[in-house]
Formats: structure tokens, C-alpha cells, sequence
């Protein structure tokens, strides 16, 4: 086993406490911009969240495969970059829709039900996966998901939220318009502030290793949006809610991943280290490209 695969990532569960808490901030603020009657929208026209769902759960790991035997990392990288194509879209794409101005419903419905799918979806997706990566075979493990976990992270970081901020409009639709803005800002605030302090907490594993994972996160990570983006083209979807696919498609929940990885993989340090760099990379860069995509008409 390589050094890689020796070391400890630093995400406690305390902190994936504080990063769901944050998550959970972020989603009521942007609760606050959703009309109800888009997602009356969503399920009249059903063809881009049928192709958000088929490109997330066949065709990214299917990829993620033929970017493994293009690379060939180490076999602990390529279990992590297949882990991470099987894990569900992250809660953080809602947030980065809003900023990209997509389709919220949309992002919301994709996210909702890729977790909920999550319970049968992730560990077979990556048991399946996982038997072609190259000289595997002694790192493999079964995976399983403890369901009621998953309609808890749904209740807790996407419905109740949700529910909150379409309440407040309804009861205080003064309070909320004045207040919406800065809300806004103040979540983005906590949630760059808990970013910053992952980064710090990790600085000597990242700067030691981040070498081994950083080009094969950004190229995945771009790969995953592109395909998002490209597929939903090629059905002759509507921009806005291509851009919304490719960002479902480009964040995941590696917040799930880590927990996997520290449960079923003994904390194997090149799947840690993928998963925790893409829960950095992938709101570093889907943020950006969602800011100037919202600035762009």
C-alpha cells in the first residue's frame, strides 16, 4: 500500500455537522427566491429531470470508468474517482443554480431524488463500477447505506428549509423581501468561512499530496460538467435548465463519500483524498462558472 493510501483526511464528524448546518442556512436563503408554481412547471415538462437522472446515475460513471483507463491512477484514486460518481448531487448545486439563475425547482427535484435513489443507487453503482478498476481487487469492499440517514439529510438540509422560506413568503412577504438580500449574503459568508477552516485544518496532508489528486479532480469534476451540459443539448433542452443539469452533474455529495470511506474503506487515504479535494474543487469552480453564467444572459 502506497503512502497515499496511509494517511487521514481531517473531517471530523463535528465539522460535517457544522457543514450540514451551513448547507441548511444556505438552502432556506435560497428558499426565499422559490415560486411554487415552478415546480407545478418541472413535472408538466419531465424530460430534463428523466436526463438529469439517467446522465448522474449511467452515463458519469461511465465515464468516470474511461477516464480511469485513460489516466490510470492508483487504484485507491480510481475507487475514490467511482465512489464520487456514485455518490448524488451535493446540496450545495441548489445554491449554485440560484447563483447561475437556472431552474431552482429543478435543482431541487434532481437533488431530492438522487438522494432518496442514493439508498440503492450508491452501492451499486460502485459495486458494479468498481470491478473493472484496474488492480483493485484487494481494496475492494461492500458498501451499504443506512436509508433512514438519507430521508434524514433530505428533511433536514433540503425539505425543511425549503418549506421554511416558501412559509415566510406566505406569512411575511415584506419581512422576506427585505430581508432576503442579506440573508443571501450572510450564508455565503458561513459557508466560505467554514471552507476557509477545512483548508487550514488539512493544509499538511493537501500540500503533501494534493499534488497526486488535483489534476485528476479538475479534469473529472469538468468532465462531469460537461456532460451534464452537452447531453441535456443534445435533447434540445432549454438553456437555463441545461446549465442546471450540468451543475447537478458536476456537484456531488462527497460529504457522503468521506462518511462511506470512513466507515467501509478504513479512512484509504487516495479515496479521502479525492473525495475531500472534490467537496472543495467542485464548489470552487461550479461556483465560479455559476456567477458567470448569472452574469451572462
Amino acid at each position: 500500500m502506497t503512502e497515499l493510501d496511509q494517511i487521514h483526511i481531517h473531517f471530523d464528524p463535528s465539522q460535517m455537522t457544522m457543514l450540514n448546518i451551513c448547507l441548511a442556512f444556505l438552502m432556506f436563503g435560497v428558499a426565499l427566491e422559490i415560486r411554487t408554481d415552478e415546480f407545478r412547471e418541472v413535472f408538466r415538462q419531465p424530460r430534463a429531470p428523466i436526463v438529469g437522472l439517467l446522465t448522474q446515475m449511467f452515463l458519469f460513471p461511465l465515464l468516470t470508468l474511461a477516464l480511469v483507463y485513460l489516466f490510470r491512477p492508483a487504484p485507491s484514486i480510481s475507487l475514490g474517482m467511482v465512489l464520487v460518481a456514485a455518490c448524488p448531487s451535493g446540496n450545495i448545486s441548489n445554491f449554485a443554480t440560484y447563483l447561475a439563475k437556472g431552474n431552482l425547482a429543478l435543482s431541487v427535484t434532481l437533488t431530492s431524488l438522487m438522494t432518496l435513489l442514493a439508498v440503492v443507487t450508491t452501492p451499486l453503482s460502485f459495486a458494479i463500477c468498481s470491478q473493472f478498476v484496474p488492480d483493485a481487487a484487494d481494496l475492494r469492499k461492500s458498501i451499504s447505506i443506512e436509508p433512514l440517514a438519507m430521508v434524514k439529510i433530505i428533511v433536514l438540509l433540503i425539505l425543511l428549509p425549503l418549506l421554511a422560506g416558501i412559509f415566510f413568503q406566505k406569512i411575511l412577504p415584506a419581512v422576506v423581501l427585505r430581508i432576503k438580500r442579506a440573508v443571501g449574503i450572510l450564508s455565503l459568508l458561513i459557508f466560505g468561512g467554514f471552507i476557509v477552516g477545512a483548508l487550514i485544518s488539512n493544509a499538511e496532508n493537501l500540500s503533501q499530496h494534493l499534488g497526486k489528486v488535483f489534476f485528476i479532480v479538475l479534469i473529472h469534476n469538468a468532465a462531469a460538467l460537461a456532460l451534464g451540459y452537452l447531453v441535456a443539448k443534445s435533447f434540445r433542452i432549454n438553456t437555463r435548465d441545461a446549465r442546471t443539469l450540468a451543475i447537478e452533474s458536476g456537484i456531488h455529495n462527497t460529504g457522503l463519500g468521506l462518511v462511506l470511506i470512513f466507515n467501509f474503506f478504513g479512512g484509504l487515504g487516495g479515496m479521502a483524498m479525492i473525495a475531500a479535494w472534490w467537496g472543495i474543487w467542485d464548489m470552487i469552480a461550479v461556483s465560479s462558472l455559476s456567477l458567470w453564467w448569472g452574469r451572462s444572459k
